[in-house]
């Protein structure tokens, strides 16, 4: 079990990425899994999903398949994506050991990503276009 602090300090990490990737032009927050399991949809389509109940808790995105790999050797807190496509899905623990703001840019590329997969009259109905 995580002490005290490190967990206050985990879940207040799990805030910050919840409330940053529902800010985000169309994101939603789905659970189509299980109630306590968000999954951030643009457009109907996933671009990450968070296990807040975790130790430590973790955000899984869609990124860049070069990109993935070069955070997963870079970093030990980002593995293949738990449950996912190892190519395109990367989980990063909130355990305080990345910086938030680098996490942040990482849920943009995510939701970019899809975005930009989107058709175009998708987009145009978001005001994404």
């Amino acid at each position: 079990m995580a002490k005290p602090e490190t967990r206050d300090t985990e879940l207040k990490h799990v805030e910050v990425v919840h409330r940053y990737a529902l800010s985000l032009p169309g994101a939603v927050d789905e659970r189509p899994f299980r109630p306590d399991l968000p999954v951030y949809k643009v457009g109907g389509e996933m671009f990450g999903y968070l296990s807040p109940k975790e130790s430590p808790p973790f955000i899984t995105l869609k990124l860049e398949p070069l990109h993935g790999q070069l955070l997963r050797s870079t970093y030990a807190a980002v593995l293949p994506g738990y449950h996912m496509n190892k190519e395109h899905w990367n989980s990063i623990f909130l355990d305080g050991s990345i910086p938030e703001a680098e996490i942040l840019c990482w849920i943009d590329e995510a939701y970019r990503l899809v975005v930009a997969g989107l058709p175009r009259s998708r987009r145009i109905a978001l005001g994404l276009d």
